[in-house]
């Protein structure tokens, strides 16, 4: 991360913290390790990003967008907002409700029959990517204040109550997951929208 510019690493429930093998394997990027956040869960370490990107080299039959990782590290260094990169742990990876807590599914293009990198490896590629983007990108102009995976968990708290109250949402319906694709295509949605979109859900369920 340190070599690549990076700094702002995040870790979810992890097993031990600080670990002495993580220390000596940082070198000269303990103030990296030193400075990592501790979260309970991945949505309260997402919360005040603006968008979330799953690493993951399995497909899904239901996922948020797919982009590859260069397109996708375009994609977060355009963004004028707080962005995450979201890695499994070395032997499971991500679960299905963690990949849909994030707005993207991304893959780093290997051969289909050995698709599958360490976590070091593909944080490394990832880094990477970011670095090429970030020195080969204009500088955002956006003035507005993006949504945060906080907002938008509250939009999808909201559909699913209106659609509940209105009969919509039906036992064994996979609603809630498309309506995460849905969203997930729109990578820049603004605060304000949310709140239209809220306020007029509201507005609804009063009628």
């Amino acid at each position: 991360m340190k070599t690549m510019g990076l700094a702002d690493l995040r870790l979810v429930a992890p097993e031990r913290f600080p670990a002495p093998e993580a220390e000596w394997m940082a070198t000269h990027a303990a103030d990296v390790l030193a400075a990592a956040q501790v979260h309970a869960t991945l949505q309260e370490a997402i919360s005040d990003c603006a968008a979330a990107f799953a690493l993951s080299a399995r497909p899904r039959e239901w996922s948020p967008q797919v982009l590859p990782v260069r397109e996708a590290a375009v994609r977060a260094t355009t963004l004028a907002a707080r962005v995450a990169f979201v890695f499994g742990s070395e032997s499971a990876g991500l679960t299905n409700e963690e990949l849909f807590a994030c707005q993207c599914l991304v893959h780093i293009p290997a051969e289909p029959a050995a698709s599958s990198l360490n976590l070091a490896q593909a944080v490394q590629v990832v880094a990477y990517e970011l670095r090429m983007a970030r020195d080969g990108t204009v500088p955002a102009m956006r003035t507005e204040m993006l949504a945060t995976v906080q907002d938008v968990e509250g939009l999808y708290g909201h559909l699913e109550e209106a659609a509940k109250a209105s009969g919509f949402l039906v036992p064994g319906s996979r609603l809630r997951e498309r309506w995460r694709r849905l969203f997930a295509r729109v990578p820049e949605l603004e605060r304000e929208e949310v709140n239209i979109l809220r306020g007029l859900l509201k507005s609804l369920l009063k009628k």
